[in-house]
């Protein structure tokens, strides 16, 4: 008898032996999958989160955008026009159609032109230029109907005055023009006495969406 209770007790033993190792094999093998799934769903979130944020920050420079730039122009009695409505503020890598040309304001590329005095010789990049009216810049602008020596007068200018840049843009109706962000005016010459008055009043101005941000660091032809 004593035997037999000693092989069933064995027995019995080697059962739970192995209900114990199955059922470590059992958890090994849940917590394995658990893993496994919170793995593959952090990796989906993740996923889903960047689509997210590439889809609005516009990075598909394939399309156009729109310059968030609805309203129209005011003329005071200085000359000055003065854009009434929206401009966007969105940094933008996608290329921008802005109602006019030059643009005053709008969405624009995240780095600016530099506009420390700087003279180009080809016309600029809207979008970089028009970051640089955000900083404050005065802008110059003209066509090739201006005279020779009012684009060296202008250039002398700008060269000697900080938070302002200069570049030629054919695609402007008027020979010379002087824009900042939300202002613009056409003058008539380098002498034209506008020309002082609108440095004055808008380089730096009280129009800068964001004053004494840099003018340097960003883009040079």
């Amino acid at each position: 008898m004593g035997s037999a209770n000693k092989t069933s007790s064995a027995a019995r033993k080697a059962r739970i032996e192995e209900m114990r190792k199955a059922e470590q094999a059992r958890e090994r093998r849940n917590r394995f999958l658990t893993i496994t799934g919170s793995v593959v769903a952090v990796a989906a979130l993740v996923a889903g989160g960047v689509f997210v944020v590439r889809s609005q920050s516009g990075d598909d420079s394939s399309t156009t955008a729109d310059s968030k730039a609805s309203g129209h122009f005011v003329t005071g009695s200085d000359g000055v026009k003065t854009w009434k409505g929206t401009l966007g503020r969105t940094h933008v890598a996608k290329t921008v159609k802005y109602p006019v040309e030059p643009p005053v304001g709008g969405n624009h590329n995240q780095v600016w032109m530099n506009c420390n005095g700087d003279v180009y010789t080809k016309a600029l990049n809207n979008m970089n230029a028009v970051h640089s009216l955000e900083h404050g810049a005065v802008w110059v602008t003209y066509n090739s109907k201006a005279a020779k020596a009012d684009v060296e007068a202008l250039a002398a200018k700008v060269k000697k005055t900080p938070y302002t840049l200069m570049s030629p843009d054919d695609a402007q109706a008027d020979p010379i023009m002087l824009t900042a962000w939300g202002k613009q005016r056409t003058v008539t010459s380098a002498s034209d006495p506008s020309v002082d008055k609108f440095f004055a009043k808008f380089v730096q101005g009280e129009q800068t969406p964001e004053p004494g941000a840099a003018c340097t660091g960003g883009l040079s032809q």
